[in-house]
């Protein structure tokens, strides 16, 4: 789909494209006919229970621990307020825009799917948030993720009521009863369930699963560039990356990295330079070159794994208690984020290991007993110049804290609500420092491209590939050619950019036609 084409949202699951063009490029949101219909039809059978004496949780009961309290109806109004405000109960940084927009387009797709109760002109006020651009504030802490991401999902429901704060569609900070009065969007009073129906969903680790598997799926492409460049850089083979070898380890995702690097590579100068010699003494590259087919598949094939459950989670309705295509209103534990957790910490545990064989090339580029004829360090005059030796400290930094970020969060529980809530799934929390490992990806990646496209044409005269020459040539346009030593740090963001903007794998596919 076009960047800021309306995105409908209605019962059916929405596409990775979808979420992604709303939550990055601020596309516009409506809801479908079927859709207002199902929300309306399931709001007939929650006025029904508000007006029953049987107690119902949620609609005439407090929340959590307190849901053995019959609540007055002339109070349910205020316990609906209360539910809100009580729990946008976030604390420390701000959670980027696009998260926060992800997690809104989440809520109204579980909203528009008739199952949480919610009245239809509630559901078009959130819409209209999101196509007005107007982002609440919602901050880093607050969601165990069990009962859904209650905390975060809270700050936009406060939003809804015009209340807290809110970034405008220009990003300045202000209060969501100005943010409304300028887009002419009347705040909700919330009646019976609606304040529970809109902050029990796992909308924000969903949101940044979708993000990160789309993130991923770009960077690990990069890495099959940044890997080929250095196995021609350091005078490696292009050999084992043939067909018939990969065919013995049938790993789908390995397969396509070695038919990506086979691709960057074909037809290079500097690795025909050495094929057939006969006094070479090399039988076989270093692991780091060798397998890392092996390593960027393996971490497809998890991105692929944790896409298909991010697409069951695209396709569910999240709530609790849930209304039933039968009438039925009934408690349940779909809320739990346990699915969502495992795959986001599995995800940084690849990522972490794409960087770590990321860093074992550059530091193979920087030393003379092991970068084959290369000057130590990469360095113009070593001694003088330092070269590189300490872009590949920052590389190793990164690793490091992308490591600690690998261990997982889904493997904890903190108890809450008086022991009701006695085990919950941390999925928030993967996701957080899921986010911060794809940022040190990208940058461990960049930097091994800035390093080996200076190997690259310090092997002159000798030709790099076509594919690898052509991202030399991208690069080239923010970074000078090698030289004496200059401030390294902007070269390093130049590189990042390039990287992050998809500049290296535009740049190798203008040789090689689109990779796998």
């Amino acid at each position: 789909m076009r960047d800021n084409e309306v995105v409908n949202v209605g019962p059916e699951p929405l596409s990775f494209d979808e979420v992604i063009n709303v939550a990055r490029h601020g596309a516009p949101v409506r809801l479908t006919d079927d859709a207002i219909a199902a929300v309306a039809a399931a709001r007939q059978r929650v006025d029904e229970l508000a007006e029953s004496p049987v107690p119902a949780y949620g609609i005439s009961t407090g929340f959590g621990a307190l849901a053995t309290r019959h609540i007055d109806p002339a109070l349910r109004a205020q316990l609906q307020r209360s539910l809100v405000r009580s729990h946008a109960a976030g604390s420390g940084p701000e959670v980027e825009t696009e998260v926060v927009r992800a997690l809104m387009l989440l809520r109204l797709h579980t909203l528009a799917t008739g199952h949480t109760g919610i009245r239809p002109t509630t559901a078009k006020t959130l819409a209209a948030l999101i196509s007005a651009g107007i982002t609440p504030i919602v901050h880093e802490f607050g969601s165990l993720g069990c009962s859904g991401d209650l905390a975060p999902l809270a700050h936009v429901a406060l939003t809804l009521m015009g209340e807290g704060v809110v970034r405008d569609k220009s990003g300045n900070v202000v209060s969501a009863a100005e943010a409304l009065k300028q887009a002419r969007i009347e705040p909700v009073e919330l009646a019976a369930k609606e304040g529970l129906a809109l902050i029990n969903g796992t909308d924000g680790m969903l949101g940044m699963l979708v993000l990160a598997v789309d993130d991923l799926t770009a960077l690990v492409r990069t890495a099959d560039v940044s890997a080929a460049m250095s196995v021609e850089a350091l005078l490696g083979t292009d050999r084992v990356f043939a067909p018939e070898l990969q065919a013995l380890r049938p790993h789908p995702g390995q397969a396509r990295s070695a038919a990506n690097m086979a691709k960057i590579l074909r037809d290079s100068g500097i690795v025909a330079s050495h094929r057939d010699l006969a006094d070479c003494a090399r039988v076989q590259d270093a692991y780091s070159l060798r397998c890392a087919p092996q390593v960027a598949g393996a971490v497809r094939d998890t991105i692929a794994h944790a896409a298909t459950v991010a697409g069951r989670e695209l396709a569910a309705a999240v709530d609790n208690p849930a209304v039933l295509d039968d009438g039925r209103v009934e408690s349940n534990g779909n809320f739990h984020g346990a699915p969502l957790g495992y795959v986001l910490d599995f995800l940084a545990i690849a990522a972490a290991d794409l960087a770590s064989m990321s860093e074992r090339r550059t530091d193979r580029f920087l030393d003379v007993a092991r970068n084959h004829g290369l000057p130590a360090f990469l360095a113009a005059d070593p001694g003088v110049d330092s070269g590189h030796m300490i872009a590949q400290y920052t590389q190793a930094a990164i690793v490091s804290e992308m490591k600690r970020l690998a261990v997982p969060a889904s493997v904890d529980s903190i108890p809450s609500s008086a022991m009701q809530e006695d085990h919950v799934s941390m999925g928030w929390s993967a996701a957080r420092k899921l986010r911060r490992s794809v940022d040190g990806l990208t940058r461990v990646l960049a930097i091994e491209v800035l390093t080996a496209a200076r190997a690259i044409d310090l092997r002159a005269p000798l030709e790099p590939a076509p594919a690898t020459a052509a991202v030399v040539r991208a690069l080239r346009e923010t970074v000078p050619a090698p030289g004496p030593d200059r401030f390294l740090a902007p070269e390093i963001e130049a590189a990042v950019r390039l990287v992050a903007e998809g500049g290296v794998v535009a740049a190798a596919e203008s040789v090689t036609g689109p990779l796998s």
